[in-house]
C-alpha cells in the first residue's frame, strides 16, 4: 500500500511541478509580448506582433525609421504615423523625365499621414514613405518623403510581415518596383 502511496506522491508532485513551469513561461511569454526597446533616435513598445514607436524630438525621422527597421530585422511591412516637424523634403516622381522634384518645407507644420511600406532592395531595408504635412494656416502638402525633422512629437505604428519583398530598379518607368519573382 505504501508503494502505492508513494507513487501517487511522486506523480501529484510531478503534476504541480508541470503546473508551476507552465504558469512561468506562460507569464515570462506576456511580459515579452509587450517589450521596450531603445535606438538613439526612437523608442518602441512591442505589443502582439505590432510596434508602437516614439521618434525623439529633433531626430530625423527617415533616420530613426530605417534605424529601427534595421534594429528589428524587418523586411517586409507597413508604417502608419502622425507627429510634428519643422522641416521637411518631399518630392513628385515626373515620369516623362524620370526624375523627382523637391521642395522643402521649413516651418512648423503637423504630420496628419504618414504612410509608407518597407521592403529591400539588394537585400538592404528599403522605405517608401509618403507623408501629408498641414501648416500653420491649415493649408496641405504632400508627396514622397525624402526627409523631415521632428519637432514635437513622432508616433508611428510598425506592422512587420513574415517575409521580404524585394524590389527591383525598372529602367523603363525609373523606379523601384516590387519584385515578387525576386526573393
Amino acid at each position: 500500500m505504501s508503494s502505492t502511496k508513494n507513487i501517487f506522491h511522486a506523480m501529484i508532485l510531478q503534476r504541480t511541478k508541470f503546473f508551476i513551469i507552465s504558469l512561468l513561461l506562460f507569464f515570462m511569454l506576456s511580459v515579452s509580448a509587450q517589450t521596450v526597446t531603445k535606438g538613439q533616435l526612437w523608442t518602441a513598445k512591442k505589443i502582439d506582433n505590432t510596434y508602437v514607436l516614439s521618434v525623439n524630438d529633433k531626430a530625423s525621422l527617415v533616420d530613426a525609421l530605417m534605424d529601427f527597421v534595421k534594429q528589428n530585422n524587418i523586411k517586409a511591412g507597413s508604417i502608419t504615423g502622425i507627429g510634428a516637424i519643422n522641416k521637411a523634403t518631399l518630392r513628385c516622381y515626373n515620369p516623362d523625365t524620370q526624375q523627382y522634384i523637391d521642395s522643402t518645407f521649413k516651418e512648423q507644420m503637423e504630420i496628419s499621414n504618414l504612410t509608407g511600406n518597407i521592403s529591400t532592395k539588394d537585400g538592404a531595408p528599403y522605405l517608401h514613405l509618403h507623408i501629408t504635412l498641414g501648416d500653420a494656416h491649415y493649408h496641405a502638402f504632400a508627396g514622397h518623403l525624402l526627409n523631415a525633422d521632428i519637432r514635437g512629437a513622432g508616433e508611428f505604428t510598425v506592422i512587420p510581415l513574415n517575409g521580404t519583398v524585394e524590389r527591383t530598379y525598372s529602367s523603363e518607368v525609373g523606379l523601384n518596383f516590387y519584385d515578387f519573382g525576386k526573393e
